[in-house]
């Protein structure tokens, strides 16, 4: 455990009102997941929470942002994204299979009624949040 430095947003409270209620608790366990894993992680002393495309947004030192939103044209549906130009999906997809349901090389989805599968979930948030730290590696060190 570290000392973590959390900077937030201050449109973040309003941005998860927003939401509809079984909306924003799914994204608030999520945004909880992604702190979780910033602070168990020795790497990262920061966390910035912002918003980025008006999507909530977690952005470390040394990681590629992490995007946590509804879909629009799939209202019962919620994901994490990633940057699609890194290797973070591929690597997810080679390693965890159909652990996960995903959107191209950008996002793993979740439906509502979906229980997340927290330990391979918390692996993928570390290592985007370390990501320029192990992007050299075969399968990001996984």
């Amino acid at each position: 455990m570290n000392n973590l430095s959390v900077n937030s947003d201050e449109r973040m409270e309003a941005k998860f009102l927003s939401y509809p209620e079984n909306v924003r608790k799914k994204l608030l366990s999520l945004r909880e997941l992604i702190l979780e894993v910033a602070q168990e992680s020795e790497m990262v002393e920061a966390i910035e929470e912002t918003l980025k495309w008006g999507e909530p947004s977690y952005l470390s030192k040394h990681g590629s942002t992490i995007r946590i939103n509804q879909l629009k044209k799939l209202p019962n549906t919620y994901a994490i994204y990633f940057k699609c130009t890194s290797k973070l999906v591929p690597t997810f997809k080679q390693v965890f299979g159909d652990t996960f349901n995903y959107e191209k090389n950008r996002a793993i989805l979740f439906g509502m009624d979906d229980k997340l599968p927290k330990k391979e979930l918390k692996k993928c948030i570390e290592l985007a949040l370390n990501y320029h730290k192990v992007k050299h590696l075969v399968l990001l060190g996984m």
